[in-house]
């Protein structure tokens, strides 16, 4: 179960990082530099923005669940 549990856990993580360089770069920053042609023919899309900020939110609560109920576990000792 702990096993189970950490795997997605990572797999979690690697989804939250590539969820987060995806959005538009305000500064310039790593969004920019890995694709910025790609971001900006998609930059004037609302309806992409804001599904790429539910999505990165949806993640980023299943992340955080999943944290709490892998630390409870190992806690526990199960």
């Amino acid at each position: 179960m702990i096993l189970g549990l950490s795997i997605f856990v990572m797999l979690l993580s690697v989804l939250l990082v590539l969820l987060v360089l995806m959005h538009k770069g305000k500064g310039g920053g790593l969004s920019d530099m890995f694709g910025g042609g790609v971001t900006s023919s998609l930059g004037g899309s609302s309806v992409v923005e804001r599904n790429l900020d539910r999505m990165t939110i949806v993640i980023s609560v299943a992340w955080i669940l999943s944290i709490v109920v892998l630390g409870l576990l190992i806690n526990r000792g199960m």
